[in-house]
């Protein structure tokens, strides 16, 4: 069953968003989250259906923690949708008076699913070296299934529209699923255009693909790297990583990030990079500084800021961006290409003195996408890259999933997916 086919008339729905959003003094700072929802839900309201909003917020584990109440968001949500009035139901396990009261076009959102242990399904306050462990896993799985039959209990049809939460094995995301029929449950519009998306880069590929993986640590990407190497044209390699394969080489990286227990696993991926016949791009000058400030990602008065060769950096001072002459080389690797999917920039893009790595491929990418590529951008500072360099309407789509795209680019099935196509 899809979105469009399901008849929601008299019908209620139990929908889960992920309304996860940053929140600053209990007001949304980016609503991008709640906007994506929008089509799904109001199809709902418009279908004749009433609506069940659930999500999570943060990681309270298992706690109430009321600076993480969705209550804090009912409003910003009834205004995104147009109703008068979003209904709030202080605990999601308790609410089935408030939904079987809803009419057709009422909302009622729950709290956060998060204050429940059930929905993440995990045994809290137990280590799991600890013997009992295996006892209290197989325990609280019971209870999670309980907890997602009382979710399901409220409403007649699920949808699930959470790609950022699409990779968990949550009783929101994939355990409710099991308590409707292939009738009454199936992906919302965004989780349509997720799944399309990563299907268009990873199943329906047009060549040349070339594929851009950012990040600080090799060991955080090796899986998606090692997939994708089965499936690119060209791979660049940029950002904190590309240290550790300066280093793998015996090259001089001054205070730059590096993973020394990781330098075979960069000389791997050389090796299989060329057995697959992928040209690896690595960027072979970087911007480097003494002065970094982290906390306001700002360069401190009087700092130096120098490019050097990659493997050539001197002992003080540390690789933050690429160089002008790897920004040519990124932008050259891009050109021409009909599949691109990048994920993670090329330096501390958020200080603006260490930006225009990121900023050479985003433009790249854009350039390449004006000229008929399909571009995917996805993780949070990929997504935020292309956000502050004003490119988000000159790419092909923008995820929402960080994690989940991660794994669906590695090739792993997602639970949230799984769940509703079987």
């Amino acid at each position: 069953m899809t979105l469009s086919e399901c008849k929601f008339d008299g019908k209620k729905a139990i929908v889960r968003v992920d309304f996860n959003v940053p929140l600053k003094e209990g007001k949304i700072t980016d609503d991008t989250r709640i906007r994506g929802a929008v089509p799904t839900l109001k199809h709902i309201l418009e279908g004749g259906g009433a609506l069940i909003i659930m999500s999570h917020m943060g990681k309270p584990k298992g706690k109430v923690k009321p600076e993480l109440s969705l209550g804090q968001i009912k409003d910003a949500v009834a205004q995104a949708l147009g109703v008068e009035e979003v209904q709030f139901a202080p605990d999601c396990a308790k609410a089935q008076e408030q939904a079987a009261a809803l009419k057709p076009g009422e909302v009622l959102l729950l709290e956060n699913l998060r204050y429940y242990p059930e929905e993440e399904g995990k045994p809290v306050g137990i280590d799991k070296e600890d013997p009992a462990y295996e006892a209290a896993k197989k325990e609280m799985k019971a209870r999670q299934k309980d907890f997602a039959k009382t979710l399901a209990s409220y409403a007649d049809c699920y949808v699930m529209d959470a790609f950022g939460t699409a990779h968990r094995k949550h009783a929101s995301t994939a355990v409710i699923a099991d308590y409707f029929d292939a009738d009454h449950k199936m992906l919302g519009f965004l989780m349509e255009k997720e799944v399309k998306a990563v299907d268009a880069v990873l199943s329906d590929i047009k060549r040349p693909f070339v594929a851009i993986m950012g990040g600080s640590k090799v060991s955080s990407k090796i899986g998606i790297i090692e997939n994708l190497l089965g499936k690119v044209d060209k791979l660049i390699l940029c950002g904190g990583m590309t240290y550790t394969f300066s280093k793998a080489h015996g090259g001089e990286i001054g205070q730059s990030i590096v993973e020394m227990d990781k330098l075979d696993v960069a000389l791997g991926v050389e090796e299989l990079a060329k057995k697959n016949g992928v040209e690896l791009v690595l960027a072979p000058d970087a911007v480097c500084t003494d002065g970094l400030d982290f906390a306001t990602m700002s360069v401190k008065p009087g700092a130096a800021v120098e490019v050097h060769d990659a493997r050539e950096i001197p002992a003080s001072l540390e690789g933050v961006d690429a160089g002008p002459v790897a920004r040519e080389k990124f932008a050259n690797a891009i050109k021409g290409a009909k599949t691109i999917l990048w994920n993670g920039p090329a330096g501390v893009f958020e200080c603006d003195e260490f930006c225009e790595g990121s900023r050479a491929i985003g433009d790249a990418i854009a350039e390449a996408t004006a000229e008929g590529a399909f571009s995917l951008i996805g993780g949070g500072d990929s997504v935020a890259c292309v956000t502050k360099f004003g490119l988000t309407d000159k790419v092909s789509y923008i995820s929402t999933g960080g994690g989940a795209l991660l794994e669906a680019i590695e090739g792993k099935v997602l639970p949230g997916v799984a769940a509703i196509k079987g």
